[in-house]
């Protein structure tokens, strides 16, 4: 059961703005690249084409300490740091060597999809809550 997951990535010019510096916005997609890569690790997706549950994110926060320029590589530790009836709550940390680029936090909701696209908050199946656990500092990474 997979608690944490380590992306390794590179800094893409495309990501970079004006001032030649990742632009913020990019921080929250490293973070669901990573979360992403944790669904998959452990057998699922996180947007099936056919699923009738969807993941919409109800809380997103960064705090910037250095930044990232073109070329950089760096890592993102994601982690689950709580696991409720209905909620997923990530802590990310984006690293460069032993420099701490940023520190964030996300929590996404399991939601039922109708018909006429409306969104009601379920509980997470256990098919899927099952697969997932709560970091501790004794859980393994990858």
């Amino acid at each position: 059961m997979p608690s944490e997951y380590r992306l390794k990535r590179r800094v893409q010019f495309y990501e970079t703005d004006a001032a030649g510096i990742v632009h913020f916005s990019w921080y929250l997609r490293y973070l669901e690249e990573a979360e992403h890569a944790l669904w998959r690790k452990a057998g699922l997706s996180i947007a099936s084409p056919d699923a009738t549950i969807g993941w919409p994110r109800v809380s997103v926060t960064f705090e910037y300490k250095h930044p990232l320029c073109f070329e950089d590589e760096f890592e993102v530790h994601l982690r689950v740091v709580e696991l409720t009836n209905k909620t997923i709550r990530y802590s990310c940390d984006l690293v460069m060597g032993k420099i701490s680029v940023a520190t964030g936090s996300m929590t996404t909701a399991c939601v039922q999809k109708g018909p006429d696209k409306s969104i009601k908050a379920i509980q997470i199946p256990k098919d899927i809550s099952n697969l997932f656990q709560v970091w501790t500092s004794a859980s393994t990474t990858q």
